[in-house]
């Protein structure tokens, strides 16, 4: 049996939904058990509303389980997406990784696998920064970072992130590339297979 991965993310109008399917489409491609899980969201209804966009999506992905600490427990890899907020997450994931101090207490984290993707309106929009601000949580956490690294021909394709998969809404172009596409879905394959040695090696120690 494969490995357990949770893509836990946050998305208003639906960018970085699309990055979180296609990596679970990746893991599920390497054998992995998939939970894709969306954070609650802490907009206001008049925010949400204001925007035809995300209120389009929001009711669309309805049916999106919301992530819980369940989640994290139960996953051997643990994968996260935000959009950037000045270069750190938005306050609804970090709300959520905030609630996790429970589990840190009692060593229930460490030794995961981890990963993150992102978007931004533009290609210096914070991206690399967002990614390290969910790698520092990771780390406090004990998991064993996957990044994408230049380890496929994809990720030069896609902007060429080793960080992480990311995408750039230039020019009003919410809708991720077939090549970010492909490069969410190889980090989706390459966390699943990493954490598929980690059990094994865990298993034979």
């Amino acid at each position: 049996m494969g490995s357990k991965v949770a893509v836990i993310y946050y998305s208003a109008t639906g960018t970085v939904y699309r990055l979180a399917k296609a990596v679970g489409e990746g893991a599920e491609g390497a054998g992995a058990e998939v939970r894709l899980r969306q954070v609650h969201e802490l907009a206001p209804e008049a925010a949400i509303q204001s925007n035809p966009v995300w209120a389009a999506h929001r009711e669309a992905t309805r049916g999106v389980p919301q992530a819980t600490l369940d989640d994290l427990e139960w996953a051997d890899a643990l994968v996260f997406g935000s959009p950037t907020r000045y270069g750190a997450v938005t306050a609804q994931l970090k709300e959520f990784l905030d609630s996790t101090g429970p589990l840190w207490a009692q060593g229930k984290l460490a030794n995961k696998v981890g990963a993150a993707f992102t978007a931004a309106a533009n290609p210096h929009g914070g991206q690399e920064m967002t990614l390290w601000n969910v790698y520092t949580v990771l780390s406090h956490w004990g998991c064993i970072l996957v990044p994408p690294g230049y380890t496929d021909p994809i990720v030069f394709a896609s902007g060429g992130n080793p960080y992480g998969v990311s995408h750039s809404a230039m020019n009003g172009q919410p809708e991720p590339s077939a090549e970010v596409l492909g490069a969410a879905r190889y980090m989706g394959r390459r966390v699943a297979t990493v954490s598929d040695w980690v059990r094994k090696g865990q298993a034979g120690a």
